[in-house]
């Protein structure tokens, strides 16, 4: 980053660091204690659709490595579209898998990085709840290397937690690089995988 960078406010972008993924299960230990979620052993990648024979062969490729699995006991791995058009692989394990399933989200994302489609990849959520039935998610973003919670409110509408959201970000400011910029924490309603 050179002096004109400098003085004109532009920031050399994070690089990704996929490795930040296998903090969540030291994580998922601190935000049962700090707010009582637990996983819920769902969790998917969400990455931008891009038309042609690679792309698709690479998530194909992705999408039986991970089903091939022959220790998986929830359904297989999905690929979903949502409303807005993205793609998300969708991995489902048992509550007490969670490192299981940040090995599923990490392979996923390292396949397509080395396939050459890391600029399409956008986020990384991992699920949990709590006995109240909220919902939360740990959300990576890939181009930031840096996580923030999402939890969306129950019922009708597009309406955030947001108290709980920073109480989740306080509490897990040890455990995981946490995204300093709030107008990141970007919504993902209708996740599937959350």
């Amino acid at each position: 980053m050179g002096l004109l960078d400098i003085l004109l406010g532009r920031t050399k972008p994070v690089a990704p660091d996929l490795d930040q993924l296998f903090a969540l299960p030291s994580a998922a230990v601190t935000l049962e204690a700090a707010a009582g979620f637990t996983p819920t052993g769902r969790g998917a990648v969400c990455f931008a659709t891009v038309e042609g024979w690679a792309f698709e062969q690479t998530h194909r490729e992705v999408q039986a490595l991970l089903d091939a699995d022959t220790e998986r006991t929830g359904p297989p791995v999905r690929l979903l579209r949502d409303d807005y058009g993205y793609s998300w692989l969708v991995s489902h394990r048992s509550p007490g898998e969670l490192p299981l399933l940040v090995n599923d989200l990490h392979a996923v994302n390292s396949a397509m990085e080395v396939n050459g489609f890391g600029p399409q990849l956008l986020c990384s959520l991992a699920a949990f709840a709590d006995d109240a039935g909220r919902r939360l998610a740990l959300v990576y973003l890939y181009k930031r290397g840096s996580f923030y919670p999402f939890a969306p409110l129950p019922g009708a509408g597009q309406r955030r937690d947001n108290a709980l959201e920073l109480q989740v970000r306080a509490a897990l400011a040890d455990d995981l690089r946490i995204e300093q910029d709030l107008s990141r924490w970007f919504p993902v309603w209708g996740a599937p995988g959350l």
